[in-house]
């Protein structure tokens, strides 16, 4: 598995489509048989309590992608940091297993673990 991080509109998805993934193998589901997993943040959001459950199935996707949601101001309301925080140990847990992580900045991703994938063949 491959995590892929970046900002909202940073070019995760882009990015994944230059790997040669097509928009039908990329899903915001976690049920899905996709191979890419995009949106992990709203996933998270939806049970920020169960995310501990979401770290085999994501294991077996070939990219996952999540904005990232631990920079900037504390948000206010207790529920907005519970889920933050949440989203970002599972990252942290995810990027531990993963082969590599990327984060995509302004369109360029950059190997921050492991080597830059390749286009599939």
């Amino acid at each position: 598995m491959i995590l892929v991080l970046g900002a909202y509109g940073a070019g995760k998805r882009d990015f994944a489509r230059s790997l040669g993934y097509k928009e039908f193998e990329m899903s915001d589901s976690i049920e899905a048989e996709a191979p890419v997993l995009f949106g992990l943040e709203e996933i998270v959001r939806a049970d920020p309590e169960g995310y501990e459950a979401l770290i085999e199935p994501l294991c077996r996707r070939e990219l996952v992608l999540c904005c990232e949601v631990g920079s900037g101001v504390i948000p206010n309301s207790r529920e907005d940091r519970v889920f933050r925080e949440a989203t970002g140990r599972l990252c942290v847990l995810l990027a531990k297993r993963a082969e590599a992580v990327v984060r995509v900045v302004a369109g360029i991703p950059v190997a921050i673990k492991g080597e830059l994938p390749c286009a599939r063949c």
